[in-house]
């Protein structure tokens, strides 16, 4: 049986323009709340920002079919991208205004598989340590019972923004 899915996304240009004009965490607390769109990856994947503060986000993903591989569980890239991203948006949130980041690395561990019965599942990204030029991160992917289905850790290198 053949199955499809449509989705659509905002202009990646709108939140990239923001980057400038506030601090990290002022952008990423108007994706949460719909103030200005997320990132396009985020539709593709049907993943969302749930939570912001300082040092610390959280995305949330409900694993469907779209996201499986051949052996019948969620992709390990559809793992390692909440990872990346809860890790880089943790470090984010921490940016004065005018700064941006990008990330260097990300090391991933896959502890248990993940599967459309494994409902909702939360990537909460923290920052370790911040530097001048550098920042690490680590990001834990858990399900609702808060088994810890993968981890991560990143560095992520930080510079000024373009146009800031």
């Amino acid at each position: 049986m053949r199955r499809s899915r449509t989705y659509e996304w905002q202009d990646p240009a709108i939140p990239a323009s923001a980057i400038g004009q506030g601090t990290g965490l002022d952008l990423l607390r108007e994706v949460a709340a719909g103030r200005l769109p997320g990132p396009p990856i985020g539709a593709t994947l049907g993943f969302t920002l749930e939570e912001v503060e300082p040092g610390r986000v959280v995305f949330a993903l409900e694993p469907g079919e779209e996201h499986y591989n051949p052996l019948g569980s969620v992709h390990g890239g559809v793992h390692a991208t909440l990872l990346d991203s809860a890790a880089g948006c943790a470090v984010h949130s921490t940016l004065p205004h005018g700064m941006a980041y990008v990330s260097l690395d990300l090391s991933v561990k896959f502890l248990r598989p993940v599967t459309v019965d494994t409902g909702k599942v939360r990537a909460i990204g923290t920052v370790r340590s911040s530097g001048r030029r550098t920042a690490l991160a680590q990001a834990e992917l858990y399900d609702s019972a808060d088994r810890l289905l993968a981890h991560a850790t990143s560095s992520c290198l930080l510079f000024p923004a373009p146009g800031a």
